[in-house]
């Protein structure tokens, strides 16, 4: 078996082109499906992937690891963020033409199954751009958590976390502890909440002065508390509180996972298999993490493809403990890919279908075509005019 030719398909849900990639191969009808999505890097994703192509195609693609091995060290520079998203878009389409070929769910070739049904948590807004990124008072926040409930979800993740600098002022700090009292209150213990800090904090004592106001409502963890790469930072925040912290979305080599979890900054880890070089590379990424008594919580608020591939992934992997999802994005995403989720009372269930289980409808893919993503980081100004981390 060989590969003949990889390709993209981008698919535009307003704020991210989905950037799906198809490699085929030379037996009829055998190809697979990935997922490359890179948010405000789409055109550059895809062209990333015709410089990559070259280096495989003539090879047989149930060499996994051999073929992410020549994409990456004959490709001579280091990859980046852009280049690994490619190799992991083009990874899982590999793993899905195994499964395939084989006639099993990928997650039996990611060694079986070690649980039976998969957590999973939305955003307040069930993925609304808008509501996701701009409810910031407590009357919208509790209607929306009440409507994430109401679907079936026992877990949320909110961002509510303002624009911060080096200092987060008090009033600031006294509104986001009112938000998650609200929150908490509005749903119960049974609920687990999360809060996404996006990176906003740039200093260990703002990120400390939110936390404390968070640690009343018992977050299930704070996201993201610091910009990414900042070890020394979480480690020293880590060290003033117990409120579980998590990060990881934003790092995409292997070893900066390893410096990472080395230095018992968080409690939790959260590679994302769309960007961190694909299924193989994120398995390892968790079996570090296992090592050391770290759990694995992936980022994945992308498109169909990467929500079943992050599926087969926490079917497979011990250390796994709830999974983001974000169907609610478009309302035609189960329009343009048929996969196999399926959610019964805040579980995914497990897949039984070959490969990852998915059909693209290409036609479909072809009603959104590319275009710019919203720009909603720019909204990330102080009022002085200082720009900060969205």
């Amino acid at each position: 078996m060989r590969i003949t030719s990889i390709e993209t398909r981008v698919v535009n849900a307003e704020m991210r082109n989905w950037v799906f990639v198809k490699v085929l191969t030379d037996e009829a009808g055998l190809h697979g499906w990935g997922e490359a999505t890179l948010e405000w890097k789409t055109r550059a994703v895809v062209g990333a992937v015709e410089d990559l192509a070259p280096l495989i195609i003539g090879r047989d693609p149930r060499d996994i690891e051999q073929s992410v091995r020549i994409m990456r060290k004959q490709s001579f520079w280091r990859l980046g963020a852009i280049g690994m998203s490619a190799i992991s878009g083009i990874e899982m389409a590999l793993w899905d033409i195994m499964g395939k070929h084989f006639g099993v769910p990928v997650w039996r070739l990611l060694g079986g199954k070690v649980r039976d049904k998969v957590g999973v948590y939305t955003h307040l807004g069930l993925g609304d751009m808008r509501a996701v990124y701009e409810t910031m008072e407590a009357d919208p926040l509790v209607e929306r958590a009440h409507a994430v409930v109401e679907k079936g979800y026992r877990a949320f993740k909110a961002v509510f976390i303002p624009y911060t600098h080096y200092h987060a002022p008090l009033p600031d700090v006294d509104k986001v502890a009112r938000l998650m009292e609200a929150l908490r209150k509005a749903v119960g213990p049974g609920i687990e909440i999360m809060v996404d800090f996006h990176g906003r904090p740039a200093s260990v004592s703002a990120a400390l002065a939110y936390v404390e106001a968070l640690a009343p409502g018992r977050p299930m963890f704070i996201e993201e508390p610091l910009p990414p790469g900042d070890t020394v930072g979480l480690k020293a925040l880590a060290a003033h509180t117990s409120v579980p912290l998590a990060t990881g979305e934003r790092l995409v080599e292997r070893a900066e996972f390893v410096e990472l979890l080395s230095a018992g900054a968080v409690s939790i880890i959260q590679p994302d298999i769309c960007h961190c070089g694909g299924l193989s590379e994120a398995k390892k990424i968790a079996a570090h993490a296992e090592a050391i008594g770290v759990g694995v919580a992936p980022h994945n608020p992308l498109g169909p493809i990467a929500g079943a591939a992050a599926l087969h992934f926490a079917v497979s992997t011990p250390n796994h403990i709830i999974q983001e999802e974000m169907v609610g994005a478009v309302p035609w995403y189960f329009d343009v890919v048929e996969g196999p989720i399926r959610m019964v009372d805040g579980f995914w269930q497990i897949p039984e279908a070959p490969g990852l289980g998915i059909e693209v409808d290409e036609a479909v893919c072809a009603r959104y075509p590319f275009a710019p993503e919203v720009l909603h980081t720019q909204n990330a100004v102080m009022p002085d005019g200082t720009i900060v981390d969205w």
